[in-house]
């Protein structure tokens, strides 16, 4: 058995703990006064604790929902609507979502090649900031 290493009666290996200079000085995230930066991990994502449903109360619930859906689609199929008009649309706003992305793009290259800001270019070409 070395001086690094100790071995329990399990066999499993560990190694003990100690204070090195060299290992402090060679941390990545640097000090801040602002918050913990060494502290553990905490997920953005916050999960509640909702009390546990039975499989039998979660069918149901889907169940109603879907019906619920259902009578809403019955109702805009009776407005008028029609599923192809709604994919139709659908495609086109995700068209109209890329060609706004893709001027939006050469706007901020032309802004910076002029040194302005993107902001300045929109009364240039007497475009709405809301646009």
């Amino acid at each position: 058995m070395s001086t690094e290493q100790s071995v329990d009666s399990a066999n499993s290996v560990s190694a003990p703990e100690e204070n090195n200079p060299k290992k402090e000085a060679l941390k990545r995230t640097p000090f801040s006064k602002f918050k913990k930066v060494h502290s553990h991990f905490r997920s953005p994502l916050q999960v509640a604790d909702s009390p546990k449903v039975s499989p039998e109360e979660e069918v149901a619930e889907l169940q109603r929902k879907k019906a619920q859906l259902d009578s809403e689609i019955a109702q805009l199929e009776e407005e008028g609507y029609r599923v192809e008009e709604l994919d139709q649309h659908i495609d086109k706003l995700h068209e109209y979502n890329d060609i706004k992305d893709i001027g939006q793009s050469l706007l901020g290259r032309i802004a910076a090649l002029r040194g302005t800001t993107t902001r300045d270019l929109y009364a240039h070409f007497g475009l709405e900031l809301d646009d």
